[in-house]
């Protein structure tokens, strides 16, 4: 077929691999595999990413193994008498080996000698999860046996959890405990007929829900933090908006307290919001890995699922809990702010308009100071103006008969008017400026 003329998209090819690029192992029993799950405290999500990089090229080269691709993600090859599948993740990675040559003891952790200890010692980050899954064929009538026999010396009888799975071609136990060597265990016995491919789809998921299991319980303890800081806040809160109610504080101060505690709400949100996340969707990858195993009851034990629901859902409630806690107290901080603003506001409008009142009422007095003083000035104005017009006008006056006194009281009003006129008018002219133009 011929290619199409046409340009492709970026990173279409290597977008497409992506789905390819981490296929489910094949596995032929009897199989031992372990895993380890590593994670850096802090910032995870952040990290240096090279330093992954450079300690799993450090183990390959303890065993002449081909390096990874740069800035690869994944890997998959020989180590020795087993085989690695390397992962990253957002916050962590995973090792995990497959062999079918370690003796017959059912969870040796020979395979864990694999890893060089001053190998471990160096890993960027510290240990989530170790593993052990030990893979055995049993014909049906042997793996009722097992079943009966093995499971409760295998595992902690109180804490066992086993189901058939995929059509009953495998029966899988686990109890979710860490053992006295430090690996939580899980058996898989296997019909001699189940195809290899189901097989190692079988133990990809066990790996995962034992993965995604511990890194969503990471959020238990923030949560319980989170709840102990939820109700010292709360009563904070709730006494600020006491305070408000009643009218018993000042309303500044309690708006200083209400920012206060918002601030520590979003500090709280901040710090947690991605462990919370995290959290939400890894237990959902949980849930999502046990509903395809399509398990079935074995003689009244309890499924995966049922495990689950009763042991760490209840751990998943109390992370949501606290989320939802803090996103209810940071709603109400909000509120309480905004009324009490509101309230300022309103105090601030009614002092405003106090004031306003005040100015118009300093206003008129001042208008009419000035009239008072307009009145008094048209008056001393025009005194000196009658005194200065009767001695300009005085000898030309006397030929006509008229007194300096008579002359006075003729011209006084006019002068009068006159310096009236010319005060309004002066006036006038100020307010046309003051108002600007175009008035």
């Amino acid at each position: 077929m011929a290619q199409l003329a046409l340009g492709d998209y970026p990173d279409r090819y290597r977008l497409a691999n992506e789905l390819h690029a981490r296929p489910f192992p094949v596995l032929e029993p009897p199989t031992r595999a372990v895993l380890l799950a590593i994670k850096e405290p802090e910032a995870a999500a952040d990290r240096d990413r090279t330093a992954d990089l450079e300690h799993l090229t450090a183990l390959l080269d303890r065993f002449g193994a081909p390096h990874p691709a740069p800035g690869a993600n994944h890997y998959s090859g020989a180590l020795g008498r087993a085989f690695l599948k390397w992962e990253m993740h957002t916050e962590f990675v995973t090792y995990t080996l497959f062999s079918g040559q370690m003796g017959a003891e059912p969870f040796s952790d020979e395979v864990f000698k694999l890893f060089p200890q001053d190998w471990l010692a160096a890993a960027p980050g510290k240990l989530v999860t170790s593993c052990i899954l030990w893979i055995q064929p049993a014909p049906p009538e042997v793996m009722e046996v097992m079943v009966e026999r093995d499971l409760p010396v295998w595992f902690d009888p109180d804490s066992l959890a086993a189901s058939r799975v995929s059509d009953a071609e495998a029966v899988v136990a686990a109890d979710f405990r860490i053992d006295a060597a430090g690996h939580t265990r899980i058996a898989v016995l296997a019909k001699p007929t189940i195809d290899r491919h189901r097989l190692g789809r079988i133990v990809q998921r066990l790996f995962e829900i034992e993965v995604y299991k511990s890194m969503s319980m990471l959020a238990l303890p923030q949560a319980r933090s989170v709840a102990a800081s939820v109700a010292r806040i709360d009563r904070n809160l709730t006494d600020s908006v006491t305070a408000m109610a009643t009218g018993t504080g000042r309303e500044a101060e309690t708006l200083h307290e209400l920012l206060a505690v918002s601030a520590e709400i979003e500090l709280l949100s901040s710090t947690t919001a991605f462990r919370f996340g995290a959290a939400e969707a890894y237990a959902a990858i949980v849930d999502q890995r046990i509903e395809v195993l399509r398990e079935e009851r074995i003689a009244g034990r309890q499924l995966f699922g049922e495990f689950m629901r009763r042991r760490y859902d209840p751990a998943m409630r109390t992370c949501r809990s606290a989320k939802a806690r803090l996103d209810e107290l940071a709603a109400r901080a909000a509120r309480a702010a905004n009324l009490l603003r509101t309230r300022v506001d309103v105090a601030n409008q009614a002092q405003n308009t106090e004031v306003l009142h005040q100015m118009d009422r300093r206003a008129a007095l001042q208008l009419r100071l000035q009239e008072t003083v307009e009145g008094l000035s048209v008056v001393a104005i025009s005194y000196y103006a009658v005194n200065l017009a009767a001695t300009a006008l005085g000898p030309l006056a006397e030929p006509a008969g008229v007194d300096k006194g008579h002359l006075a009281a003729y011209i006084t009003l006019p002068v009068v008017l006159l310096v009236w006129l010319m005060v309004r008018r002066i006036r006038a002219r100020i307010a046309r400026r003051e108002a600007g133009p175009g008035h």
